[in-house]
């Protein structure tokens, strides 16, 4: 993508909190990641739930760290996921974390109203300059629940959060007087689209009413002058994070896609949001 494009985008994230770019992984990189994750078992094992206000389970794997086999966390260094991170954030960002979301057919649940920086505050970061990637590694709908956002909603600051069923959701009156101010959006996006949102952000998913599965990767990151006060806490601090090209992510999808067995050992869930 070139600069210009960039500078576009920047300037859209700025005033909307999100941006889409329209596949930004091709088919047939986009197509070995799912298929490498359906065939992981690791990755199931690995996924633990969180119920929503209504009971219904929503279901992740979410890892720290970043394993030099995982082609989960190639994505998260991938060239053209963090430079147009760091042009969206006006800085050098580094790796917070990243996760898998899988929402199953007819029982995969709802992610309740919240900011991500409602809780990542509470992890010692200071400022809200912080964002995620959203892949899209299956479609998603309206009908089996994609993601939903308040457009410039970012702009509202940090609304306090409590906990909504097992998961942190935004003030509730807050959230009410919003949706009456900001424009409700849909992101629905093909297999290889990626959603980049601000920190602040209100989103939430529905649950996932559809005969098909809704999973993507999202990758998210912390920028180097927010790193956290405090340190040893639930994501990391910062450190470097090197950025692989993009040849060099597409030779691990691929590679990855064709192992009758995928193994990331080195790669730990934590457990956590």
């Amino acid at each position: 993508m070139t600069e210009t494009q960039l500078n576009d985008w920047a300037k859209t994230f700025q005033r909307d909190g999100f941006v889409v770019s329209k596949k930004l992984f091709d088919d047939e990189e986009i197509g070995a990641l799912l298929r490498y994750a359906t065939a992981d078992d690791r990755l199931g094992a690995d996924a633990y739930t969180r119920n929503d206000s209504t009971g219904a389970k929503s279901k992740l794997a979410l890892w720290n760290d970043l394993a030099e086999d995982s082609p989960y966390a190639a994505i998260a260094r991938s060239n053209r996921v963090v430079k147009t991170m760091e042009q969206l954030l006006n800085d050098e960002v580094y790796h917070y974390h990243h996760k898998m979301m899988l929402k199953e057919p007819k029982v995969g649940g709802a992610w309740e109203w919240h900011q991500d920086y409602g809780y990542w505050y509470n992890f010692g970061c200071l400022y809200p300059d912080m964002g995620s990637c959203l892949l899209a590694v299956d479609r998603a709908t309206r009908e089996n629940g994609c993601l939903q956002v308040l457009r410039g909603s970012h702009k509202l600051g940090r609304i306090n959060h409590g906990t909504t069923g097992e998961q942190m959701g935004a003030e509730q009156e807050r959230v009410d007087e919003a949706r009456q101010r900001h424009e409700l959006v849909h992101c629905e996006l093909s297999p290889g689209d990626a959603l980049f949102f601000h920190g602040n952000l209100l989103h939430c998913s529905s649950r996932n009413e559809s005969d098909y599965s809704r999973w993507s990767l999202i990758c998210c990151y912390n920028t180097r002058h927010n790193d956290p006060f405090i340190t040893g806490g639930r994501h990391p601090n910062y450190s470097p994070l090197e950025q692989w090209s993009d040849e060099k992510v597409r030779s691990i999808l691929l590679e990855r896609d064709c192992e009758s067995r995928p193994s990331h050992s080195n790669e730990t869930n934590e457990g956590i949001l």
